[in-house]
């Protein structure tokens, strides 16, 4: 595999940064929304669901001294979530980063139930429950009966529809997204998914919500995967069509970090498990589209055992109680193999190659999010991605990194590789437009 990504001057990678705290101020900006505009007060707030999500959000919550209850219809899973905030805590504690009276302030702030009729005071109900909609509706048509008239329901939802979520309660003005990243008393981003009907005040009141978190804020409407996923699929699909055909995981991976990122994105998959949606992914296959082209293969290995470092074994093989990814003959004699079956000739794939099919897939798809409306600026996307998705600071986001390139020459290779790779290349049609009219991304600032 060659090597070919171009080093950055000093020059560019300031005004990358530059451009990268102009996306984070800009975000917080909705035009239709008055920076002005009264929030609606938030004293109390209730969290349903003591998973791993639900109790991040609620030590968020603690961290800016906001009260909240901790509820989970299961006692058992309700005591493993208050135990897992306490040892957060605790390891802060012990890492120095946190005083023991802080911590016993925060453990304090976080009271746990096993009623959701604890609701009933709360100014803000998050739920934070498994990803499955009908679940989410179930609790949403409980909340609308119990919750105070005006108190705020959002769902920590990472890209389910929110309009079919508040279509089941009799207040959908005051339902809303907050799509919290994991760990969430970690991850400084947060999706704010605004409804058909959410109200005004509700959007400024998670944005507010957000910032006083210390997190970065950003508006979305309602498309599958929001603003974050949606880019998200189109890198993790190419990297991995990028494997079948000739690249293996080490050099994606190479290429990647080499590009900015702190860990290849097969590094990635094995630290967050092969099996995360394993058998939601199953299950579509059955009814998905026929007319193109997907990749099993991390299906196929979570089958095999190999779940990445829990395992000991993924897309890398790890040594016992060591972290750090080292080559697989195994693995990679599997993935030939596949390819093989699959009727695919493998051949030498550069470091360039790489980084347009994982990155100009997410440019694409940012056209599309932008055409749509569902991202309100091209900064919007940028800062999603720098802030939660690891998208190298600086090279300044997806979308100003194309505008960097020149979106005619992105278009180009989009063009080609649309030709070569079929339907997940078709060119946004946004795009095409500015490519033609010599504009950028940074035209379209709102």
């Amino acid at each position: 595999m060659t090597t070919d990504i171009p080093t950055l001057t000093n020059a560019e990678r300031e005004r990358a940064a530059a451009h990268v705290e102009f996306a984070r101020r800009e975000a917080a900006k909705i035009p239709d929304i008055p920076a002005d505009l009264p929030t609606r007060q938030v004293r109390r707030v209730a969290v349903i669901g003591a998973g791993t999500m639900g109790g991040g959000i609620a030590m968020s919550l603690a961290n800016i001294g906001l009260a909240s209850t901790l509820i989970d219809a299961d006692p058992a899973a309700l005591d493993r979530g208050l135990g897992r905030v306490r040892a957060n805590y605790a390891s802060s504690v012990s890492r120095g980063r946190l005083a023991q009276s802080a911590m016993d302030e925060r453990l304090e702030s976080i009271r746990g139930s096993v009623d959701i009729g604890d609701v009933k005071d709360a100014d803000l109900v998050i739920e934070a429950v498994f990803e499955d909609l009908g679940l989410k509706q179930s609790i949403f048509r409980q909340l609308d009966a119990i919750a105070k008239p005006g108190a705020i329901l959002a769902t920590n939802t990472s890209g389910l529809d929110v309009d079919a979520i508040a279509g089941v309660t009799q207040r959908p003005q005051d339902v809303v997204g907050a799509h919290f990243f994991s760990p969430a008393h970690v991850m400084k981003l947060l999706e704010v998914v605004r409804a058909d009907k959410t109200a005004p005040d509700v959007i400024a009141t998670l944005m507010d919500l957000g910032r006083r978190m210390g997190k970065v804020a950003v508006l979305s409407r309602i498309y599958p995967g929001f603003i974050g996923n949606a880019l998200f699929r189109n890198y993790t699909r190419e990297a991995h069509f990028l494997v079948e055909d000739g690249a293996l995981p080490h050099e994606v991976d190479a290429a990647l970090t080499r590009f900015g990122y702190a860990m290849g994105i097969f590094a990635v998959h094995d630290l967050a498990g092969n099996d995360v949606g394993h058998q939601t992914r199953k299950a579509q296959m059955a009814t998905r589209p026929t007319d193109r082209r997907w990749n099993d293969l991390i299906m196929k290995l979570a089958d095999l055992g190999r779940l990445g470092q829990k395992s000991g074994a993924g897309w890398y093989r790890y040594d016992e109680g060591s972290r750090t990814p080292q080559r697989d003959p195994e693995v990679e004699a599997f993935i030939i193999e596949e390819s093989r079956r699959m009727g695919i000739t493998r051949r030498e794939i550069s470091e360039d190659e790489i980084i347009k099919r994982c990155v100009y897939g997410m440019v694409n798809e940012g056209a599309k999010l932008l055409q749509q409306g569902i991202a309100l600026r091209p900064s919007d996307i940028d800062i999603v991605y720098v802030t939660g998705y690891g998208f190298p600071a600086h090279q300044g986001g997806p979308m100003y990194y194309a505008d960097r390139i020149g979106l005619p020459e992105v278009l180009a290779d989009i063009k080609r590789f649309h030709a070569e790779y079929g339907y997940w290349w078709e060119p946004a049609p946004l795009l095409e437009r500015l490519a033609r009219e010599g504009g950028r991304f940074a035209d379209l600032q709102v």
